[in-house]
């Protein structure tokens, strides 16, 4: 798995540094998007800054995108296409105001291939509503 990580890190044109492998290796086991606050909460002893500056390098690399949530920026995986020019986060991402747990909606998309003149490097879908699992608790 380490070994995995490391090679996707340097397909990335990113430095497979220790805090690097296990952020991308946390990443890697959540389904939700997350903030700074909830991965330094998961890694005891780390510093904040670091962690910070891991996940600005991955935003910046196409490893990570970053979901703007009301004041707060929260981060997820991107797919393996993603670049240092271009992410391919064409998606909506949903904020469930019960749950409070922000995730990527793949199945709901903005076609990539639109015909214009002009480049488009990001597109930024967010919704809020109740997800599935919410709204089966309240029936």
């Amino acid at each position: 798995m380490k070994k995995d990580i490391e090679n996707k890190l340097i397909g990335k044109n990113t430095k497979p540094t220790s805090m690097r492998i296990l952020v991308y290796d946390f990443l890697s086991t959540q389904d939700a998007a997350l903030s700074l606050s909830e991965v330094e909460n998961y890694f005891d002893n780390a510093d904040r800054t670091t962690i910070y500056r891991t996940l600005k390098t991955f935003e910046e690399k196409g490893i990570v995108h970053s979901i703007q949530e009301n004041a707060t920026t929260k981060y997820k995986l991107c797919e393996d296409d993603c670049n240092e020019k271009t992410h391919k986060d064409w998606h909506l991402h949903f904020y469930c105001k019960i749950c409070k747990q922000t995730t990527c909606r793949e199945d709901i998309s903005f076609p990539e291939n639109i015909q214009t003149n002009f480049r488009i490097d990001e597109i930024r879908l967010f919704a809020k509503g109740i997800c599935e699992n919410c709204l089966e608790g309240l029936q």
